[in-house]
């Protein structure tokens, strides 16, 4: 069979499991058996064995179930409450006032969880019961929150960056660095499009009837002391080279838990639950990792990522029309699986023919990063909308379209750090020279 009939084939069989309803990692790791059954001579129950194993024991992914208990305690404490006590009173003069809170406390919150959709559950439990009781219109309040919500994969810690840096070997602490900028500038740009917004929809917004002066806006930001402290210690430690990625997981355990413990919102029935959600949580990323390695390894010994790497390097595309291609192949991907599934699946076809074109391994992670931003708010398997839909009632349809200038917004931040890749690579390099 030629190469374009065995990857024919072997896509019908994943989309075929995908289809039934058999979890993702099962899904991967079917689809590897069959691949190593009929076009390799290597026993496939040894292959397996000792691929799941070596994806399964890496110390790097320690790090991983460390941040999602993290995020969880976090969803448990009282801290999205008072972030936006903390963050209400600076909004009121600002074109959009309180849909700010959307994005800003996205921002916030991202930058101490590492999953978008606990971004996104967390801060919509804050806010949209609050704009709705203030008169914001639903549509602009949901499709601003679900598409912040997917800072949780590019402020760092992510998990995300954790799962690019196992599969591309690459640093995660680096990696970390690298997303703060382009997080930042993501964000201003969500809350520009607010802004905008706003000055053409000026009936939309509702007055606000209290102004606080510039002493109380102070006093209320002591409610942001929390968040900050913690967001310090994760990231501060990884900047300043004092703790490695997992480290800094740990670290930022232990300050979730003593956060919740100040706060009164830690108890017996919390800790519980918090521990078996990222306890679920890892497991199934687990799975699906080792599936995706397992898939991997069948792949490398049929051939199908090197001919297809010499397909494409053939072509001949300059760096930036690769990139377009991708970003095109990861939308339409997006539609379909979710995003760890996504980096996991794609990267061993895809990082040797990233490596021939010359691009940067730890500036295609953050491309990686963004282009997987856009599947969380794309139907029909966007994480982000299903857990709006859960909590507003609203269809996935209505919800994503209400999210289409966001996801519009991160194509602009594509093309913006394709054209000024230094806005990656600032920080990683300022990291090194003081090392």
């Amino acid at each position: 069979m030629s190469d374009i009939e065995i990857f024919g084939l072997l896509l019908i069989i994943l989309f075929s499991l995908l289809g039934s309803g058999i979890w993702i990692g099962l899904s991967l790791l079917g689809v590897a058996t069959v691949a190593m059954l009929t076009f390799t001579t290597r026993p496939a129950g040894d292959a397996m064995a000792t691929t799941i194993w070596g994806a399964s024991s890496s110390w790097t992914l320690t790090a991983l179930p460390l941040f999602i208990w993290m995020g969880e305690i976090l969803f448990r404490t009282r801290l999205s409450e008072d972030m936006f006590r903390g963050l209400a009173p600076w909004m009121t003069r600002v074109p959009g006032r309180l849909l700010h809170t959307n994005v800003v406390g996205c921002a916030i919150f991202a930058a101490i969880s590492g999953s978008s959709a606990a971004t996104c559950a967390t801060i919509g439990k804050m806010t949209l019961p609050e704009l709705k009781s203030r008169g914001y219109p639903d549509g602009v309040s949901i499709g601003t929150l679900a598409g912040s919500g997917t800072l949780g994969l590019l402020i760092p810690p992510s998990l995300i960056m954790i799962v690019y840096g196992v599969a591309a070997e690459v640093s995660i602490a680096k990696l970390f660095i690298a997303g703060i900028l382009p997080g930042i500038m993501l964000a201003a740009m969500f809350s520009g499009y607010v802004i905008v917004w706003a000055l053409f929809n000026p009936e939309k917004v509702p007055e606000e009837k209290i102004h606080p002066s510039l002493a109380e806006k102070i006093y209320a930001s002591r409610h942001l002391i929390p968040a900050v402290l913690l967001i310090a210690l994760v990231l501060g430690s990884i900047y300043t080279g004092l703790a490695t990625a997992t480290e800094s997981a740990a670290l930022g355990a232990v300050g979730a838990l003593v956060l919740s413990a100040v706060q009164g919102s830690l108890n017996r029935k919390n800790f519980v639950e918090a521990v078996l959600g990222a306890t679920r949580l890892s497991c199934m990323i687990a799975l699906i990792l080792a599936g995706a390695q397992f898939l991997t390894l069948a792949m490398g010994f049929t051939g199908l990522p090197r001919h297809l790497a010499e397909w494409i390097n053939s072509l001949h595309l300059s760096p930036y029309a690769l990139i377009f291609a991708l970003t095109l192949f990861y939308i339409v991907l997006g539609c379909f699986l979710d995003g760890i599934s996504m980096v996991v699946l794609t990267m061993a076809v895809l990082l040797p023919t990233v490596q021939k074109a010359g691009i940067d391994e730890l500036w295609f992670g953050i491309f990686v990063v963004l282009v997987v931003e856009m599947a969380q708010i794309t139907p029909p398997v966007g994480f982000n909308l299903f857990v709006l839909q859960g909590m507003t009632g609203k269809q996935i349809t209505w919800i994503a379209r209400h999210t289409i200038p966001l996801f519009l917004l991160m194509c602009v931040a594509v093309a913006i750090v394709t054209l000024f890749p230094q806005i990656v690579n600032f920080l990683p390099d300022q990291m090194m020279v003081r090392r």
